[in-house]
């Protein structure tokens, strides 16, 4: 089973206590898609499973810097200002400049490091153990593979752990994991709130939370 790598600088809201069974929302403040319908049902799984379930939403960067970054996640979080292709989509089809939600559940910015900090920081190697049988090729293919890797991430100035070392497709993403950060069930994209709310009931039910 893999594992969850949570790398986050500092929660910018609220206070995430690790469960048996626990939710990451991660998202980008730039992403109309994750306001849609991210945050809404994040937001609604939230108020269900509080009581019983471990939520942290995490805010992260992979493209369009100048919007996703610290600095917006916590005007949106003050006072629900939305900024680029967010705030043009709510302008353009519901004349509003600002969310109509606010985020209830606990909430960080992803931990944003340089190239050069992320290859020299043993984290690619995260990224090739999550192969399949990894461990088992021969040494030199090993090798060849971590640092063909390397050369890949030598190439993108700016990097976000969170999203990076977990291979994230893009957002919105939702991942399920435990109490040992092994993944239980990870989505990505448009989900079905009754989806994630079944999968959740039945982790519970296993868990005996």
């Amino acid at each position: 089973m893999s594992k969850f790598h949570l790398n986050i600088k500092e929660l910018v809201q609220g206070e995430f206590n690790v469960n048996k069974v626990n939710l990451a929302f991660v998202f980008q403040v730039n992403c109309p898609g994750c306001f849609i319908y991210g945050i809404p049902m994040t937001n609604e799984l939230y108020k269900s499973f509080k009581d019983k379930v471990g939520f942290i939403g995490i805010a992260t960067a992979f493209e369009d810097f100048e919007y996703n970054n610290e600095a917006s996640l916590k005007l949106l979080l003050e006072n629900r200002t939305l900024v680029g292709e967010t705030k043009k989509y709510y302008n353009t089809n519901y004349g509003v400049s600002n969310y109509q939600e606010t985020l209830n559940f606990p909430v960080a910015f992803d931990s944003m490091v340089s190239s050069e900090q992320f290859i020299n920081s043993g984290k690619v190697e995260l990224i090739c153990d999550a192969i399949p049988n990894f461990q088992d090729f021969p040494e030199k293919e090993k090798e060849a593979v971590v640092q063909k890797v390397k050369e890949f991430y030598s190439q993108i100035p700016l990097l976000a752990e969170t999203f990076t070392i977990n291979q994230l497709k893009g957002t919105p993403s939702f991942i399920i994991f435990d109490d040992n950060y092994n993944v239980l069930a990870h989505y990505f994209g448009h989900q079905n709130h009754e989806i994630l709310k079944v999968k959740l009931e039945d982790l519970l039910k296993v868990n005996l939370v």
